[in-house]
């Protein structure tokens, strides 16, 4: 028997019926937090909007963003139309005065001749820089809401930037570690969205707030793997002792106990749970190693992503005076 299914027909809209200017209307649209999720989500950086039209000299970015999971500058240039050299050598300076790590180029369509710009840009500049160009879309279907949609046209390519030759063994294998774990969270569709993998003991997510940022380390000498929430903001300690009021709660969201590290002598404050008689050197047990990571990742994320978001000091608090007064 058929199914008598009724489909609707995708219909594309201009994107000036919908934004008129790009500064005026488009820039703020994009700037919400609901819209620069779709961005996010289409390049998988988890981005918090820090200001828009920004100062560069006398010139004026369109909006300038926060990586959450690294805490690097994000620089976000738009384009109502096709892209042109103008919007070019603006990137270029504004990502140069504002020293941004990643820079997204969003335009109605892309030229050859600037897509393969930017793919130069990725081939030649050092690892850590990325240049992404998307093209922006508009579709309804029938009378219903219209819906942007984001099409990545330029990305960077980690396979064209070979790795330090002065990589030992041991790195190698962080390297790789990470790596194998990535996969299984992108296979898994996880809501924590990997970074590249590399040489380290650790790597860090997103959770949805800069400064803060869930983490994976491991030890293969002490032989543990450990998940956690780090903080590393100016009022690191404030926010930490917020979320230790809440600890009983927290922890029965989670459904076990953690370990509270306020860290009086440095910046950063964290919290976190560790598995401890586990190698990771040891590859045959890296898929339960990787398992229990990544169901501790998204735990973590899932009990912490809207705390973190929510957490506000009041200036006249304790809390925030006493910050204040150790950062002095």
């Amino acid at each position: 028997m058929a199914n008598n299914y009724q489909l609707g027909r995708l219909e594309r809209i201009d994107l000036r019926n919908v934004w008129i200017k790009e500064a005026g209307d488009f820039t703020p649209w994009l700037a919400r937090e609901e819209n620069i999720a779709v961005l996010s989500e289409a390049i998988r950086i988890d981005l918090e909007v820090e200001s828009q039209e920004k100062d560069v000299g006398p010139f004026r970015a369109d909006i300038l963003c926060k990586d959450t999971a690294t805490g690097d500058w994000v620089l976000i240039e738009n384009q109502l139309e096709r892209t042109d050299h103008t919007h070019l050598g603006q990137l270029l300076t504004y990502g140069a005065g504002l020293k941004a790590v990643t820079i997204i180029w969003i335009a109605e369509r892309f030229t050859e001749e600037h897509r393969a710009a930017l793919d130069w840009l990725n081939e030649i500049t050092a690892e850590h820089f990325s240049f992404f160009g998307l093209e922006i879309e508009l579709w309804r279907i029938a009378d219903s809401p219209i819906a942007p949609k984001f099409n990545v046209v330029c990305k960077p390519n980690d396979w064209t930037k070979p790795p330090p030759p002065e990589l030992t063994d041991t790195k190698l294998l962080q390297q790789e570690y990470w790596r194998v774990l990535r996969e299984m969270l992108l296979e898994r569709k996880s809501v924590v969205k990997p970074q590249k993998p590399q040489p380290q003991n650790w790597t860090t997510f997103a959770v949805g707030r800069a400064n803060f940022s869930l983490f994976a380390s491991v030890n293969t000498q002490k032989e543990f793997i450990r998940v956690g929430l780090s903080c590393t903001d100016f009022n690191a300690k404030a926010y930490f002792r917020l979320l230790l009021a809440e600890r009983e709660a927290i922890e029965g969201e989670m459904g076990f106990k953690l370990d509270w590290e306020e860290l009086p002598n440095r910046k950063e404050s964290r919290v976190a749970i560790q598995r401890n008689h586990v190698n990771p050197a040891f590859r045959d047990d890296w898929k339960a190693q990787h398992a229990w990571l990544a169901e501790m990742l998204e735990t973590f994320y899932r009990v912490f992503s809207q705390r973190v978001k929510a957490l506000d000091l009041d200036e006249r608090s304790p809390l925030a005076t006493e910050s204040a007064l150790a950062a002095d």
